[in-house]
């Protein structure tokens, strides 16, 4: 594996990722191996901070289309993030890695309130800052989140880990014939319209000219080859 191109990155991690084979909530043994990989992409000298999705145990979305209004059911899912980044802490810590989780939302009996300068902080001192809650806003996604904090704390990439490897014309689990990109531009993932991350994420990576690189999480390994260059993976820049 060759030395790593980015020094510091934002990893995307999917919620219905850590619900393992069941059918939601927490798989234990997914999230240990999850933060081995973190740790191992951590031992290679780059800087790692966490954003969680929170499908596995709740979608802010599905709810609202049952008549939670939106900005309750979106606070819902930011709610069910703080408690994968909780559970993801606890395996890293369990594992002698540093780790601190912070939230958009005021919990102080729970987890650090994020700021830029805390996060940094933590990162400085080789631990892995885990970002919940989201924006702290509706209507946001944690896919925008992800790029909103790599952008606040000057991350080379947004790596989006997906149970995909990497940015297809279709989805390659129903279309056999699905294309899969090598590379694309922040434009050409907007105007495809590409299901892989909301046209919101894309913007913001584009205005502030982060790359995002898309493949898959399930592969054991597969942050540390993605951080070497080695990894099959879509990469969206420029």
């Amino acid at each position: 594996m060759g030395e790593p191109i980015y020094r510091r990155v934002v990893v995307k991690l999917s919620g219905e990722y850590f619900a393992g084979p069941q059918s939601y909530g927490i798989d234990q043994p997914t999230i240990d191996r999850v933060a081995g990989d973190l740790i191992a992409a951590r031992n290679l000298g780059v800087e790692i901070a966490v954003v969680v999705g929170g499908g596995n145990i709740f979608r802010g979305v599905e709810v609202s289309a049952r008549g939670v209004s939106r900005p309750t059911g979106d606070t819902m899912g930011m709610l069910a993030t703080v408690m994968n980044c909780l559970a993801l802490g606890e395996a890293l810590r369990r594992h002698g890695q540093p780790a601190r989780t912070f939230s958009a939302l005021l919990m102080p009996e729970v987890c650090d309130l994020y700021t830029r300068a805390a996060a940094l902080e933590t990162l400085a001192q080789g631990g892995i800052a885990l970002l919940a809650g989201g924006t702290g806003n509706p209507y946001f996604t944690t896919d925008t989140t992800a790029v909103l904090r790599a952008a606040e704390i000057d991350a080379g990439a947004v790596l989006k880990a997906t149970n995909v490897d990497g940015v297809y014309t279709a989805d390659p689990k129903r279309d056999p014939n699905a294309k899969r990109f090598e590379k694309l531009t922040h434009s050409e993932a907007l105007a495809g319209g590409y299901k892989v991350m909301d046209a919101t994420a894309f913007a913001l990576a584009r205005e502030t000219s982060l790359p995002i690189i898309v493949f898959s999480i399930a592969e054991p390994g597969s942050i540390g080859a993605v951080l070497g260059g080695a990894g099959r993976a879509t990469v969206v820049a420029g």
